[in-house]
């Protein structure tokens, strides 16, 4: 599913249900879960399982992948990339550096979000569209798509900034051919010495699942 949201020079894995659900991790990362349940120790393991695989595709030696700050995944240097998992469904997506700034995916079950969730992470013209939108396509859970654009988004703005975007900072339009658009309503990152204004994504629904990517480019 991710893989088609992103240019071709994105490595992506994907893994769904147990599939991975016993791979090893590294004595440190270990050391961050070893308290959690069940469910977020499977989810843990299999989406870095997903993103050493990525490395690999890369060319890049396996290592431990540990959260940062505000628990941004810590690369290898030369790399951007971004991971996601739900029930079910876990990806990862890394690219080369040099050629792209930022990558961010999101994957959610694809249902509706849950009651009285939508005001608290949409604007009011966001909240506008996702009605017209429902009425013309009424097969698509388009507040949970936008939750997901906006994790998307918050993937990619965050290694290039290191700070955080409220969901209320980022004006998201969705269409229907499976793309959206983010109008950054703070100053945006600087990318070679270039400010940018907005973000472009694409999404898709399928399998039960919707999945979003953004990929931001230098030029």
């Amino acid at each position: 599913m991710i893989e088609e949201l992103l240019p071709e020079t994105v490595v992506t894995v994907e893994a769904y249900g147990h599939e991975d659900a016993d791979t090893p991790l590294y004595p440190e990362e270990e050391a961050l879960i070893a308290r959690a349940v069940a469910k977020r120790r499977r989810e843990f393991a299999v989406v870095r399982s997903c993103a050493r695989r990525a490395m690999e595709k890369l060319g890049v030696p396996p290592r431990p992948i540990l959260p940062g700050e505000r628990g941004a995944p810590g690369w290898p240097a030369g790399l951007a990339g971004s991971m996601t998992h739900c029930d079910g469904y876990c990806a990862a997506a890394l690219v080369r550096a040099a050629d792209l700034a930022s990558v961010g995916i999101d994957a959610e079950v694809h249902g509706p979000l849950p009651e009285g969730v939508l005001p608290s992470v949409s604007l009011p013209a966001e909240a506008e569209r996702l009605r017209r939108l429902a009425a013309e396509h009424p097969g698509v859970h388009w507040d949970r798509l936008l939750f997901s654009a906006k994790e998307s988004v918050y993937k990619a703005w965050f290694p290039l900034t290191g700070k955080w975007l409220d969901f209320m900072e980022a004006d998201i339009e969705i269409t229907a051919d499976g793309r959206f658009r983010a109008d950054l309503l703070v100053p945006g990152p600087l990318v070679r010495d270039r400010r940018l204004g907005h973000f472009d994504g694409r999404w898709t629904a399928a399998r039960g699942l919707v999945a979003t990517a953004v990929a931001v480019p230098h030029g």
